[in-house]
């Protein structure tokens, strides 16, 4: 399976040199490769007041979270709001994104409800600079059965010959994998060359073991916080929401995972930050919108705004955010 990986990317690169986008293809790295111990974010979609994607703000939280430690970013994920916006915006995203990369390792969310849009974003992705493409299961269709996800998959891998994850997030998508079909299901997903992972957020500990025996050689992260000390205990990674704002704290818990230092202190340095943050904005200033203006504060940037259905931040939550912003700052 090694040997074929490496053969599928030099094929990739030889490509996209002929289509004139090889300096692209170039800046993107292979995963198989890379340490598996990365911690990525699950990036925030900054959005003006009218709702077109501001690449000024992205940019700057890109070279932001790279200040901070962060190895790499998932864009137009669950957190950004990926499902929100159309093809075309998101080809945009990528297109921009992709241009000034910050040093930071590319997972682009390409899955969409069909396979043909997905098989274009990823296509996409690949030529604009995405190290990595993320793949969520067709989530119209509730509870389908497994082969019939796997038909879905066969058909993009047929014609995505880049490095691909697997996204299960089943409270989201409505595909659940039962524990009677966990390891033939991915065993049988690992038969496609290119699947370098899955990203978990189902944050069931039980069920990221069994992901992570039938598929031994990937790099099986978590999306949820709760599940930290077992991805760690494997050696992978994780793509985190908590990433946007508690960069440098997440990225110390990976700093000393791989120093093969204690890591218990990144942790409780981890949650006393989290909970001098919280205990400042108090319980109404949770979610996207209260996220966004905190880490615009952050960085330094004009607001940041979400599309609907999300509820635009109050504006008497303003000043507790920004008090919990200066806490943060304050800590060394």
């Amino acid at each position: 399976m090694e040997t074929s990986r490496r053969v599928f990317v030099g094929m990739s690169v030889a490509a996209a040199a002929m289509a004139g986008t090889a300096s692209r293809a170039a800046a993107a790295t292979d995963p198989m490769k890379a340490p598996f111990d990365k911690f990525w974010i699950a990036a925030y979609t900054p959005v003006d007041k009218a709702g077109n994607f501001d690449n000024g703000a992205n940019d700057a939280m890109l070279a932001y979270w790279k200040s901070q430690g962060a190895d790499g970013v998932l864009l137009l994920g669950t957190t950004g709001e990926a499902q929100s916006f159309s093809v075309a915006e998101r080809k945009k995203v990528i297109e921009q994104a992709g241009r000034n990369k910050h040093g930071l390792d590319f997972i682009v969310g390409t899955g969409t409800a069909n396979a043909p849009e997905t098989i274009e974003l990823s296509l996409h992705a690949a030529d604009h600079g995405a190290d990595s493409v993320l793949i969520t299961p067709p989530f119209y269709d509730k509870n389908p059965k497994p082969e019939g996800v796997l038909a879905y998959f066969d058909k993009v891998f047929a014609q995505v010959k880049s490095p691909v994850r697997y996204y299960h997030i089943p409270r989201t998508t409505g595909v659940p994998i039962a524990d009677t079909d966990t390891a033939s299901f991915f065993a049988a997903l690992g038969r496609h060359a290119n699947l370098v992972g899955v990203k978990d957020s189902n944050g069931d500990a039980k069920e990221i073991e069994a992901i992570s025996a039938a598929l031994p050689n990937l790099n099986v992260v978590t999306g949820t916080d709760n599940l930290l000390d077992n991805v760690l205990a494997h050696n992978h990674g994780c793509i985190l929401a908590s990433g946007n704002i508690f960069t440098r704290w997440n990225a110390a818990i990976y700093a000393a995972h791989r120093s093969g230092g204690d890591v218990k202190p990144a942790f409780a340095a981890k949650a006393a930050a989290q909970k001098a943050f919280s205990d400042a904005a108090g319980p109404g200033a949770r979610g996207e919108a209260a996220n966004k203006y905190a880490l615009a504060l952050l960085i330094g940037a004009k607001d940041m705004y979400s599309r609907a259905p999300t509820v635009p931040l109050d504006e008497a939550l303003k000043p507790k955010i920004a008090q919990a912003v200066s806490n943060l700052k304050s800590i060394g």
